[in-house]
C-alpha cells in the first residue's frame, strides 16, 4: 500500500485514502472542483479533483475511504494529488489502523507512569482529587485514546496522554527550579487538555463534538474539579479555587481562548509548559510527515514559519582542513537545491527573509 509520507512529484497513484476534508470550489473561470485533503497513518496530501467535480462531491463525504487514481504534482512549494478517480470503499474492506497515526508509546504504559508521579504529591487534598479523576473508567479508556487536537500538536492516538505526562513531568522539573508549588502546576498538567476526551471525537476523522463547540474543554476542567472534589470530604476551598485559576488561565491570553490571563506563579508556569510541549509537538508532526524536498519544511501555520527539517550537525571531534572544506561544499549544495525555481526563491525570500533577518537565498 503506497503511503502519504512516500509520494514524490510524478508519481502515479492508485492506493486507499481517507477523505479528511473535501469541498466544491469555484476556480476564476466559473468551473468547479475539488479541494480535498487525503490522509493516511504518515501524514496528510492536498489533493484536486478537475473533471466531474460536482458529481464525485455528490457520492464522497469527509470521513469516507476512497479508492484514488491519479498523479503528484509540485504547485507551490509543496505536493498536491491531482485525482482523475474517486471510488468509495466500504470500511469493512480496510484495516483501519492503516489511516491512523498512533503514539511510539504504549498507553497503558504513559498511564501507569502518569498515576506514579501523583502518588508522589505531597499535598492530600490534591492527590486524592487527580488519583480519584484518573481511577473513573471511563476518563481511563478515552484518555489512553483520544488525540489532543485535530491538526495542529499530538493529533494522534494517544497523543492527549503523551502531551500530558510530557506536561506533568516538566512540571515536576520546572516546579523544583522556579520554587512554585508543584501540586498545583502538576495538577494542571494533568486536568488542563483532560477535557479534550469531551471537546473531540474518537476515530479516523476527529472532529468537535457538539459539547466542543458550545462549551469547550477549558469550562469542562472546571465541571471536573467540582465533581470529583465533592467526593472528598472538608475539600478546602481555597485550594479548589487555585486549580480553577490555573486551569482557566492555562491558554495565557484572553485573545488565545482564556477566560483569565494567568496570576499566580503556578498559573503562568502551567501556561508555558503546555505551550512549549505543544509547538514542540509542531515541530516533531512536521519532521515526521512533511514531505517537501530539501531541508526546509512547507509553510507551517501553527508556527507562522518554515521549518528546518534536518538533525543539526554534531562533531566530537576536531575536522580536518579536508573535512572542514566538506561541510563547506555541503552547505552550499543545499542552497542551490532549495532555491530551484523562481517562485520557490520568491516564496523563501518573502518569508524566511523576513523571519531571520539576514538571511538571503541564491537566485
Amino acid at each position: 500500500m503506497t503511503k502519504i509520507k512516500d509520494l514524490k512529484p510524478k508519481d502515479d497513484v492508485e492506493t486507499v485514502f481517507l477523505t479528511k476534508y473535501i469541498s466544491l470550489m469555484e476556480s476564476r473561470d466559473g468551473k468547479k472542483y475539488l479541494n480535498i485533503v487525503f490522509s493516511d497513518s504518515t501524514g496528510d496530501i492536498e489533493g484536486r479533483v478537475w473533471q466531474d467535480a460536482e458529481d464525485f462531491y455528490k457520492k464522497i463525504n469527509k470521513g469516507d475511504f476512497v479508492q484514488t487514481k491519479g498523479k503528484v504534482n509540485f504547485y507551490q512549494g509543496r505536493r498536491q494529488l491531482v485525482a482523475s478517480s474517486l471510488d468509495v470503499v466500504p470500511e469493512s474492506q480496510v484495516n483501519v489502523d492503516d489511516f491512523m497515526a498512533k503514539s511510539e508509546r504504549s498507553a497503558e504504559e504513559m498511564y501507569k507512569e502518569l498515576v506514579g508521579l501523583v502518588d508522589k504529591l505531597d499535598d492530600f487534598y490534591i492527590r486524592e482529587l487527580l488519583t480519584k479523576v484518573l481511577a473513573d473508567s471511563e476518563i481511563a479508556r478515552r484518555l489512553k485514546i483520544w488525540q489532543a487536537g485535530k491538526t495542529i500538536h499530538h493529533a494522534y492516538q494517544s497523543g492527549l496522554l503523551e502531551h500530558i505526562l510530557s506536561c506533568t513531568n516538566l512540571a515536576f522539573l520546572l516546579s523544583d527550579h522556579y520554587k512554585a508549588n508543584k501540586n498545583f502546576v502538576v495538577a494542571g498538567a494533568i486536568l488542563h487538555d483532560l477535557c479534550k476526551i469531551y471537546e473531540l471525537t474518537s476515530g479516523v476523522n476527529v472532529d468537535y463534538t457538539e459539547e466542543g463547540k458550545l462549551i469547550g474543554h477549558l469550562v469542562k476542567s472546571i465541571e471536573i474539579v467540582d465533581r470529583f472534589s465533592y467526593k472528598i470530604k472538608n475539600f478546602p476551598y481555597n485550594t479548589k479555587l487555585h486549580l480553577k485559576h490555573v486551569l482557566l488561565s492555562h491558554h495565557g491570553k484572553l485573545e488565545f481562548g482564556s477566560p483569565k490571563t494567568p496570576l499566580t506563579k503556578e498559573a503562568f508556569l502551567l501556561h508555558l509548559i503546555d505551550l512549549m510541549d505543544s509547538r514542540m509537538g509542531v515541530f516533531d508532526e512536521v519532521k515526521r510527515s512533511d514531505a517537501t524536498a530539501g531541508h526546509w519544511s512547507g509553510y507551517v501555520k501553527a508556527l507562522d514559519s518554515y521549518v528546518f527539517k534536518a538533525e543539526l550537525p554534531h562533531y566530537e571531534k576536531e575536522l580536518s582542513d579536508e573535512e572542514f572544506g566538506e561541510t563547506k561544499s555541503l552547505s552550499s549544495n543545499n542552497d542551490k537545491k532549495k532555491s530551484k525555481g523562481p517562485k520557490r526563491n520568491q516564496e523563501l525570500k518573502q518569508n524566511l527573509g523576513e523571519l531571520l533577518g539576514d538571511f538571503k537565498v541564491k537566485s
